[in-house]
């Protein structure tokens, strides 16, 4: 079947409630494309413009993490879309089991998926309907967002929640905010991201219901449970960072872009960081107590300060708040001729020779002053 004279439908890769995706072919330009065709619009009569308008602002968009849109157009009374064929299959897996993926792997959708949703973000565009279904990945490992503001046109009915003008998204993954009536706005679909990456690692969302009002309470009301209590291999960084992204208020969720730095970064896996060198303190050295040991005797010269069994050191190098030493009474200080006293006693014979002229000397001096004496008293007489 050939769309507009240009796309060769060949296999559907898709169907929902509105509307189907066909791998095809572009015939004009050579190239495989998926073609989106949009079923039962005409039951709601402004469906076409606001499909419109949303395939014009999906195709503004321009970045590796987002599906990139080609074409857009009515055939045979249908709207179709034509997109980047994303080599790969979308992360909802099968309906009856839910695929597992390991911390890693969810690292790299969450750093994929907010990169895209930050794009989209930035250019003032909503996704509104994050989902695993809207996550695709292709044979490279690359996730690609899909279906900016279109998905809201096709139902899912095993868990599609829809209110015109008000309610339009997934029910499994619906901000709290959203549950509530208020307008989508990136905080709306950062809780939803959160939901899928919970999904991704648990293999089961974070909150399920019977019917969809008890669902819608879980959301505003219900804290979700950290991964962790189901076995879940995840650091703690991980989970603690996971559970932001589901604040039931918007304001205290992170930014998408925060979200991809942040994953993107490795911050996710609690590896500890260098702490700086501590600087070893300096060993006290012991103050010795006065009562218990006695001063010793000053020194002539100062021992090493290796030795444990030394004098004190001097005031100037003692411990802070310390009490200075006692002084305790010793001998004075030896002058010159102490010294000489306390030098070692020398050989007796080397003594009595070294007096022997001083005595000689004496014994002389002595003689001749008697014989003077004796010569002046002749004299006078």
């Amino acid at each position: 079947m050939l769309v507009a004279d240009r796309y060769r439908l060949q296999v559907c890769v898709g169907r929902g409630g509105m509307g189907e995706v066909w791998r095809a072919t572009d015939e004009v330009l050579g190239r495989d494309v998926a073609v989106k065709l949009m079923l039962g619009h005409e039951h709601d009569p402004s469906a076409a413009d606001r499909f419109r308008l949303e395939a014009q602002t999906a195709a503004r968009l321009s970045h590796p993490h987002v599906v990139g849109v080609f074409d857009f157009g009515t055939w045979d009374g249908k709207l179709y879309l034509v997109m980047e064929l994303v080599d790969g299959d979308s992360l909802a897996g099968d309906r009856n089991h839910s695929t597992v993926y390991s911390a890693e792997q969810v690292a790299t959708v969450a750093a994929h998926a907010a990169a895209g949703l930050a794009a989209a973000h930035r250019q003032g565009v909503v996704h509104r309907d994050i989902k695993p279904g809207n996550l695709l990945m292709d044979s490279h490992g690359t996730v690609k967002l899909a279906d900016f503001g279109i998905a809201r046109f096709v139902d899912d009915p095993s868990a599609a929640l829809t209110t015109t003008g008000q309610i339009v998204g997934t029910g499994l993954y619906l901000a709290p905010e959203r549950a509530l009536g208020q307008p989508a706005s990136p905080a709306s679909d950062v809780y939803s991201l959160g939901c899928v990456l919970y999904q991704l690692l648990t293999g089961q969302p974070p909150f399920r219901a019977d019917t969809a009002t008890a669902l819608l309470y879980q959301h505003i009301d219900t804290p979700p449970a950290p991964p962790r209590q189901f076995g879940v291999p995840i650091p703690v960084a991980f989970e603690d960072f996971l559970l932001t992204l589901l604040a039931k208020q918007p304001e205290q969720r992170p930014q998408a872009q925060a979200i991809a730095d942040w994953f993107a970064s490795g911050s996710w896996r609690d590896q500890p960081q260098p702490l700086p060198q501590a600087v070893p303190a300096p060993h006290p050295q012991p103050v010795p107590n006065p009562a218990q040991h006695p001063a010793p005797r000053p020194a002539l010269h100062s021992a090493p300060h290796s030795a444990p069994h030394v004098a004190p050191r001097s005031a100037s190098h003692a411990a802070p708040h310390s009490a200075p030493p006692r002084p305790v009474p010793g001998p004075a200080t030896p002058g010159p001729r102490s010294r000489r006293a306390a030098a070692p006693a020398e050989n007796p014979i080397a003594a009595i020779s070294r007096r022997r002229p001083r005595r000689t000397a004496a014994v002389a001096g002595a003689v001749a002053f008697v014989v003077f004496l004796l010569i002046g008293m002749a004299w006078l007489s």
